[in-house]
Parts: structure tokens; sequence; C-alpha cells
């Protein structure tokens, strides 16, 4: 439904004799809503014209055609209004100044292309789609009913507010239907909703492909649908054949009070929320305008007469109309009495109970009618026009009009009407809900409001305790992904369909249906929950821990029992076991030994830059120092049996000088090679997190592996050679044997480091220290018991054997190790030599200087 506005002065023929009413389409249907419309329409410009403070010296007259929501249908209306078939000769040849309607987005849209070149306005009540807002296409188009773009944020919210994620999203094929949906999709993504299967958009009239959709997501509970009255009244029907219950309806404002599909749908409809546009309370007059239309009033429009022959079901004479909306012939029905009233039977069409749409026809009225008071205030030399000019009201072009339409600023009912620049006005909605009354009838029940102007926190405003559901107020059917957890996306399905991934390691989220976990910091780590940074736990080898309270007692222990056994060698130290066996060297290594026991103590407790670089070359050096003693005890043995004959020179190489002198040479190899790693790149302590990102390892990092294994190198070296000089006197006389036991402690050395490498190498954090700890005791041991226990044995357990009588009783074995071996020919100088070997050997350790 439009109508064509026209003005005229008064008393002019044009407008006392011609006021044109009804449609020529011989075949057109009303709908209650057009009637409602065109009610209201000709109440407010007969308002206007009866008013002297308004258009005084201007009177307003008007076509009005019914678009029957079909865009040829409308098109050819639009032409009929420069036709001269109108049958007002006086006005025929003048073009309308400005188009009110139509109420549908997409007939709106087909209007103003086809009057894009005579740039006539168009003021629609109802047409909310928000394309027409992009001025660039529509320059001459403005509406008293808010965008879409407005209603959808408050769908959005409404959505959101109630927790609604899963929801259905439906609408027959329409400009208004196709850019709503976009706009709903794109919006609600800002508040997490989940439009399944979105758009569901299917032509006209194919109810059935659209209720296939609405029941694959029948899930959700939830749909939002973008459809006119008409359209639902097709979708409803499919959907009771369907027995498809227990939707929770969202309405837009195009059915959202559209009462008349209460009577056959009720059940479906309970508990239906959607915003509604703003209602006036009274417009004063209009009822009474309404019920005052008469069977004499309507005989020439065959628009009322088919509303008036469908509302008491009977036939006018001489009606324009041709046709019935009901069962049965036309012809059959009985004349009309002529005292029909309409006060005496209820019609939608006198119903101002729900006065929305009916209130933006009045709007749009009004606000031609103060756009044309303001061009007829215009004062010449101060108009908005070329050089100051003003339009004249009575004869001025349609897009002078428009200058005046966009700046209009009016009250309508205590309201203040007022545009954006896109020709929008500031939206208002009421939240109504569809409630059941006692009797059984509709009753709308305002539950909250929607208020653009309004700040974003408090656009919208819910009264929940009086809403009414229809089973149960209805909750997200989709579960949302916990603390710990984020939103993975489908890709190429709706945003509903996700998948609720575990941060990473080394991340967390806080928040429920988080998108993207957070990184924690160097020093923290997610909890179990993946929901909370917390600091990491430290490791290192601890004096306080089970492990290392174990090691260092067996590194006391070790010390003690070196301590303990150079004491017993001190006190003994003029029996002849302790001076054949080279007192000054024993004593040597047994302090050594000591130290070496000691140095475990250093790789316990928190690493520092200062301890790291003590431990390393205190463990190299100490093992240097001892394996040098070995070396040189064992090398004194073998020279000593192996002088060919008594009075050889060669032992004076292996005096107590060179003796002292071979330890120190052999040491300072390693220590020279310590002061170069401590120089280029020193051990360092370190806080290791590649190997457990949970844990940070505090541990005393090499600086250059080259040196660190150059060290265990050298220390390896020593170990072979003196392995084979150890070997090599395997065979001498078993008073003086030392050998045996030091080949022995070799290979248990060589077993241990052996080991050690790939252990070391494969294991992190504290366990490589213990293993490195153990790796020393392990060895100190070996060289302890081995070389040490059988003299401990005997000196204490066993000291008739420590005596020069017993070892004179092994002459026998010495005098036979010497013939089989070739190295004396005299045998008669045994006696003499065997006995006094052990002193010589003493003698020439104390550094008498004499030589065996």
């Amino acid at each position: 439904m439009f109508l064509s506005l026209f003005r005229g002065t008064p008393g002019s023929a044009a407008l006392d004799n011609c006021v044109f009413l009804g449609v020529e389409e011989k075949n057109s249907l009303y709908e209650d809503g057009d009637i409602c419309v065109k009610g209201t329409m000709t109440f407010a410009i007969k308002e206007i014209n009866q008013r002297s403070d308004l258009l005084p010296h201007l009177k307003l007259g008007y076509h009005i055609r019914d678009s029957c929501d079909d865009i040829p249908v409308a098109l050819r209306a639009l032409l009929s209004f420069n036709s001269s078939n109108l049958g007002c000769a006086a006005v025929y040849r003048t073009v309308s100044p400005v188009i009110i309607g139509d109420a549908s987005s997409g007939i709106s849209m087909a209007l103003l292309r086809s009057l894009g070149s005579f740039r006539i306005p168009l003021v629609s009540y109802f047409a909310s789609c928000s394309c027409l807002s992009d001025q660039r296409e529509f320059p001459t188009f403005m509406r008293t009913m808010p965008s879409d773009a407005f209603q959808i944020r408050a769908l959005a919210r409404l959505v959101s507010y109630f927790g609604w994620t899963w929801v259905g999203v439906i609408g027959v094929e329409s400009d208004y239907a196709r850019f709503a949906i976009q706009l709903f999709l794109q919006e609600s993504v800002q508040y997490g909703v989940c439009a399944l299967l979105n758009v569901i958009q299917v032509p006209l009239h194919h109810y059935k492909l659209l209720i296939q959709g609405v029941d694959t997501m029948a899930s959700s509970k939830v749909i939002i649908n973008f459809s006119g009255e008409s359209e639902m009244q097709g979708i409803l029907k499919e959907i009771g054949r369907w027995n498809i219950t227990g939707l929770q309806w969202i309405a837009s404002e195009a059915w959202a009070t559209a009462t008349l599909l209460w009577e056959k749908f009720g059940d479906l409809l309970t508990g239906t929320l959607g915003f509604a546009i703003r209602r006036a309370d009274v417009i004063p007059g209009l009822e009474e305008h309404l019920t005052s239309l008469r069977p004499s009033d309507i005989h020439k429009s065959g628009f009322l007469a088919e509303f008036w022959e469908e509302t008491f079901n009977c036939r006018l004479n001489g009606s324009v109309n041709s046709h019935s909306h009901g069962v049965g012939n036309y012809l059959d029905r009985l004349p009309c009495k002529g005292t029909e009233s309409l006060d005496d039977v209820y019609s939608p069409y006198s119903d101002v109970t729900q006065l929305r749409v009916s209130y933006n026809v009045y709007k749009a009225v009004y606000l031609v009618a103060h756009a044309l008071q303001d061009m007829s205030d215009c004062k010449g030399g101060k108009g908005p026009f070329s050089n100051g000019t003003c339009a004249d009201p009575k004869h001025f072009k349609p897009w002078q009009l428009i200058h005046y339409l966009r700046r209009a600023n009016f009250s309508a009912l205590g309201e203040e009407v007022n545009f954006d620049q896109n020709g929008d006005p500031i939206a208002y909605y009421d939240l109504v809900n569809w409630q059941r009354s006692p009797d059984g009838s509709l009753h709308l029940v305002k539950v909250g409001f929607y208020d653009a102007s309004s700040p974003a926190g408090y656009s919208l405003v819910i009264n929940d305790s009086v809403i009414q559901w229809p089973v149960g107020k209805q909750v997200c059917s989709l579960d949302s992904c916990p603390p710990g957890s984020r939103v993975a996306r489908r890709k190429g399905e709706p945003i509903c369909c996700f998948d609720c991934v575990p941060c990473a390691e080394g991340e967390v989220s806080n928040e429920t249906d988080s998108l993207e976990c957070t990184r924690c910091s160097e020093d923290t780590w997610p909890n179990r929950a993946r929901d909370l940074c917390i600091p990491k736990t430290i490791e290192y080898l601890s004096y306080h821990e089970l492990m290392g309270i174990m090691l260092c007692v067996v590194s006391v222990l070790g010390a003690c029992i070196s301590l303990s056994i150079l004491a017993i060698f001190f006190t003994y130290k003029d029996t002849p076991l302790v001076r054949a066996n080279n007192m000054e060297l024993s004593f040597l290594l047994l302090v050594f030994l000591a130290v070496c026991f000691l140095v475990g103590l250093l790789f316990i407790g928190e690493p520092s830059d200062w301890l790291c670089r003590i431990r390393y070359p205190a463990f190299g050096i100490s093992f240097a120092l001892c394996i040098s003693c070995l070396l040189a005890k064992t090398a004194v043995v073998l020279m000593a049996f192996r002088s060919t004959l008594p009075g050889s020179n060669v032992m004076k190489w292996f005096g107590p000088n060179q003796q002292r002198a071979s330890i120190l040479l052999g040491t300072a190899v390693q220590v020279i090679i310590c002061l170069i790693w401590l120089l280029t790149s020193p051990p360092h302590a370190n806080n290791n997190t590649d190997y457990h990102s949970a844990t940070i390892i505090m541990e005393c990092v090499t600086g250059s592996e080259v040196c660190f294994w150059c060290v265990l190198g050298y220390i390896g070296i020593l170990a072979c050679m003196c392995f084979l000089m150890a070997f090599l006197a395997r065979k001498l006389p078993d008073n003086f044997n030392e050998a045996k036991f030091i080949t022995f402690s070799m290979l248990i050395f060589f077993a241990v480091w052996i080991t050690f490498i790939p252990v070391y190498v494969s294991t992190a954090g504290k366990y490589t220290v213990a293993v490195h700890i153990f790796a020393i005791l392990a060895s100190a041991f070996g060289l302890l018991f081995c070389i040490f226990a059988p003299k401990c044995y005997i000196i204490i357990l066993k000291p008739e054997k420590n005596s020069k009588k017993h070892i004179m009783q092994r002459q026998t074995t010495i005098h036979s190790h010497i013939h089989t071996h070739g190295q004396f020919r005299d045998t008669s100088s045994l006696i003499l030599y065997v006995p006094g070997l052990w002193q010589c050997l003493d003698e020439t350790s104390a550094g008498i200087g004499r030589t065996c």
C-alpha cells in the first residue's frame, strides 16, 4: 500500500471537487493491515488540512494504490500516477512530489530505482532493510521505520542476554530476509552466537523446503525468523503438519505484532519473543475516524467495498468488487442492508490497541507536512538553494522537497522525531512476549525495550520475571569450551561448529570459550587444568633431598676412611709392610683420595657461577694427583725389579725427588688444561628449561665441551699408563706386589668412567649431577679399597705377616721367580739382597741415596 501526495491551494477545483480513493486493479485483494494503513493515511491528511498552525496556505491531496505486495503491480500503479485516467482532470498533469510507502523493502527498492530519474522522494513507513540506508544508491529515500541494522543489534543482544549460543536463522527469499540474515551473522559473531544452518532462504511459497531446514535445526530450539506475516502463515502451516513443537520463536519486527497468526497457530507461538516498533498509546480521533465508515461512503472504492463485504459477508449494490476471500460464490451473498456498523463487530481495521505501523504512517504524513511548512517559512535571500533562493511551496520540484525532509525535526504525539544522515529515525523497539490469556486469547506483553540512543551497555532492558516461555526457558544446547582450552573453528562450517582444543604446552586460558590461549612467562608454567600460570619447579641436587643426603654421607664417609687409613699407616710407619710400599707416596695418595671424596660435595647444592668454576677443575686436578701417585708407585716397584744387576744405576732416576717431580709434572698438564678452560669459556650456572618445560633445571654447564672432555681424556691417559705399568709388574714377588691391586683398581676405574660417559650424556638435571658424583665416589672407593684394604687387613688382623721373619720365609718364592726370569745369575747373593730390599727401598724413598 502506498499513496502519492500532492498539494493545492484552499478552494481550488482540484481539491474541492476531486479526492481520488481506491485502486484501478480489479483483482486486488485487501489485507487487514492495508486497510488500517489507508485509514490512518486519510485521517492524518484530513487532520493536517483542518489545522490552522500547519500549512495554513496549503492543502494536501492524495492518490492511494495497492501494491498487492508484488513488484509488477506496484510499478504499474506508480506509472498510473502520471496517467490521465486518474479521474481528476485538474491534477493529472502534475507529477506527485512525494510518495509514502511501500511497506515492503523489496518493492520500495523497485520503486526507488524507477523514480531515480525523477528524483521523487519516497517515505516508507515499514521498509526496514538496511540496504535502503545507502544514500548513494537511494538518495531520495527516507523512512519512519528504523533500519534493520538497529533491529539486528537488538536481536544479537537479546540472544546473548539469555545465553543462547546455538540458534537457527530462517527467512523466505526476499531482499529483507537476505540482508537481515547477513547482518545478523556478522553481528552475532561479536557475542559468540552460533547461527546453525545460518541461511535457509527458499523461494516464496516453497515452505516445505524451509520446514525441512527447521526440522534439521530443531535441536537448537531457538529460531529467529526474518519473514513477513503472510509468509509466516505458510511456515506455521507446514510446521503444524510436521508436528514440530517446543520451539522458541524470535520474531523480527515484520511479524512481532501480527495478532492474526494467533487464531490458528497460538499453540505454536506461545512464548514468542520479538522486537516491535514503537507503539503510540493513542492517536486522538483515529478510532472515531475509522469507525465512521458507512455504506454510502465506500461504493466507489473497490478497496473499501471489498473490506466491507468481507467484514459483513454481504454484497453492496453497485459495488466495483467482483470477488470474495471466503468459500462460495460472491454473487450468492445477500445484499447489504445499509444498517451495518463497524461499532457492532470486531475488526483489525478499527482496532487501535496496537498503534505501531499506523503510528509510523501517521509520522510519515506529518514528516511531509512539516517539510512543506519549513519550505513555506523560507525567506528570500536566505534559502538553501543557489544564491539563497527558496522553493515555491506551490510550484516546487520534488528534489527541493528532499532537502527539507532530511532536515525535518518535529514532535508527534509528544515524541521528538528526527533523522540521521541516512534518513533513518532513531531506533526504539518494544520487546514483546506472546502470552496466552486465561480465555485463550493473545496478550502482547511488553517485557523490555531496546533504545539505540542509550549507551551500549544500557540499550537493552529486560524484565525476565514477566516472560512466559513456551515449555521452559531455552538454554544453550551447545557445550562451551571450559577454561584450559580454546575454540577451534571448523573450516567451512558455521561458527557454532567448533572443537574444544586443550591449550598447548606452556599456554593457558582462564575464560570460557576462549578463542586463543596465552603463553606463560619464562619462569611460570600452566597448572594441571591449564587455566593458571604457576611458578615452575626449580630442580637441582640439594642437600635436603634423600639422594643428596646419601651422596653427601658417602662422600664424607669415603674421606673419613681415607684419613683413617692414613692414620693407620702413620701409626705403623716403621713396620716392614708400610716401609716396603713407598710410605711417602702412600701418604700422598691417601690425602689425594680424601680430596677426591670431598670434591663430590662441590656438586651438591644450588649451582652458582663460582661453584661451577671450582667443581670441574677440582675434580680434574684431584684425580690427576691420585693417578700420578699410582703411576709413580708402580714405576718405582717395576724399575726396582727390572734392574739387571745389583749396583745398577737405573734407580737413581726414580729417587724421592724424581717421584715428587713426576707427580707434579703429571698434575701440571691438567692444571694447564683447566686454566685454559677457565680463561676461554669457563663453566657457569644456567637455568635450563629445554629438557622439561614445567621445570627450571639449575645446572652447571661446562662452557667448553672440548675442555671438559680434555680433562676427562687426560685422566684416562694417566690411567692407561698406570694400568700398563701395573700389568707389566703383576708377576713380581708377593711381598712387594702392589701391581696386582693397582691393575684391578684401574680396571674398576675404567669400568666406572666408560659407563659414566653414555649415562652422563643421556640424563639431565640433578640426575646428571648424581651420575657424576657416583662416578667420582665409585672410582675413588675402587682405588682406596683395592690398594689399601689388603694392607690394612695384614696390619690390623694379621700382624704376624707384617715382620722381617715372615718376609725371610718367602725367599724360596723369590728365588724361584728370579731364576725363572733370569735376572740374577748368582743366586748366592739373593739371601743378602732380599732381606735388605724393603730397607733399601725405604732408605731410597727417605732420601738417603743408597742404591739397591
